[in-house]
């Protein structure tokens, strides 16, 4: 018998149908999975015997094979599980067959039966509502599929709590969305003291979307500046929070299933990637510049970056979208950002900084700062040179005078 379940695979931030077939024929037991599965996929098999040992189900002394169709497409995740665990179960005729036909599932396998959460809910939902079937999901990530109205959500804790929904013998309630994440107070341009044209080139920034590089010494407040560019930024469009909370699933930072309404801000370390940046490594997952989706992507230190990961900024900043191409891969992630940069004028900082001098200027800083190219710098429609702010000579306390010791001490 043939027994068929459904579940997706993640192609960037879209989710393909994947199904799940099972077949239990005579021969020498055993228990294979094909389809060009990775190695989390493959060691289904020890999570599933497992999860069935929990729940008295002995594996068949028979040949068990499982294909995951299409077979051209690689399979990466370990929220094959639990389609994989429904699919043997309805070759066994311990789950009704027809019943895995109007379902989409995904879950991860904990060795006692219990479902972990995995990555992906919210678009597997939406793929799962494109093809009019219902969604089972671990509890865990049960509020963040229900986002998606026009798909029924049911979230299991256990293995066995989808086998009773699925025979009829505990029915299980449709999951509820996660609460709507209130916009917190953030930082904002009130609690900067002076710095009048950075000020001023932050909210026209905030105002048109247009990229921002600042320039100063150290202490000049850049990156407390740009810290409260989100503060001043509107929140999200319904529209807007759908796509990054997407882009947010699939990378595995979307907490308690929650959808926010405020700009995401990025800010990664000058020692970042070119995957880390634009996305790609093991199983080409979305980079910083696909996370700030819709909000700031922030490099403090520009010119420490390496040269090729600020040059592959380039085309999203055209784009909006990033194409991460490997040789088993070509993904499509969205990329619409607002950059803010940050850059001392020289290595040493000081070069345009009141009071000091660079020993080595002004060739110090034309070194400095050409690291960054001439096509990336035309990227950024506005720039700003920031000072040291310095207390006005009536706001500094004055030492206190030594009064003169009298003789007799």
């Amino acid at each position: 018998m043939v027994a068929i379940a459904y579940t997706v695979a993640f192609d960037g931030v879209e989710a393909r149908l994947v199904e799940v077939q099972c077949s239990v024929s005579a021969g020498l037991p055993g228990f294979g999975i094909v389809g060009l599965p990775d190695k989390s996929v493959s060691e289904a098999r020890e999570r599933v015997k497992a999860a069935f040992g929990a729940l008295s189900i002995a594996m068949p002394s028979r040949r068990v094979t499982v294909n995951l169709s299409p077979a051209d497409l690689p399979k990466e995740g370990s929220h094959f599980d639990l389609p994989i665990a429904l699919a043997v179960l309805a070759a066994l005729e311990v789950v009704p067959a027809e019943a895995l036909e109007r379902v989409v599932s995904l879950g991860e396998l904990a060795l006692d039966g219990r479902l972990s959460p995995v990555t992906g809910a919210l678009p597997a939902a939406m793929a799962a509502a494109e093809d009019g079937r219902a969604l089972i999901v671990p509890r865990a990530c049960g509020p963040e599929a229900a986002w998606v109205a026009a798909v029924p959500v049911l979230a299991p804790r256990t293995l066995r709590e989808a086998v009773d929904h699925l025979t009829d013998r505990a029915p299980l309630p449709r999951a509820q969305p996660g609460e709507l994440a209130e916009t917190a107070r953030a930082a904002d341009l009130s609690e900067v003291i002076g710095q009048e044209r950075a000020r001023r080139a932050i909210e026209i920034a905030a105002a048109g979307r247009h990229h921002l590089l600042m320039v100063g010494p150290p202490g000049a407040s850049k990156s407390m500046l740009a810290t409260r560019l989100p503060g001043i930024l509107p929140p999200l469009t319904p529209q807007e929070a759908l796509e990054t909370s997407v882009i947010h699933s699939v990378a595995g930072q979307l907490a308690e299933g929650g959808i926010s309404r405020s700009a995401p801000f990025c800010q990664p370390h000058h020692t970042a990637s070119m995957a880390a940046m634009v996305g790609g490594g093991r199983g080409a997952r979305p980079g910083q510049a696909s996370i700030a989706h819709n909000g700031v992507l922030f490099l403090d230190e520009l010119p420490e970056f390496e040269r090729r990961v600020i040059d592959a900024l380039r085309e999203p900043i055209e784009t909006g979208e990033i194409h991460v191409s490997r040789a088993n891969a070509h993904i499509r992630y969205p990329a619409r950002f607002l950059l803010v940069a940050a850059a001392n004028p020289c290595r040493c900082g000081e070069i345009a900084d009141a009071g000091q001098t660079c020993s080595k200027a002004p060739r110090c800083g034309a070194d400095y700062l050409g690291r960054i190219s001439g096509p990336m710098m035309d990227r950024f429609d506005l720039r700003s040179r920031c000072r040291r702010f310095r207390l006005p000579t009536w706001a500094c306390p004055r030492p206190a005078k030594a009064r003169p010791r009298s003789p007799s001490g």
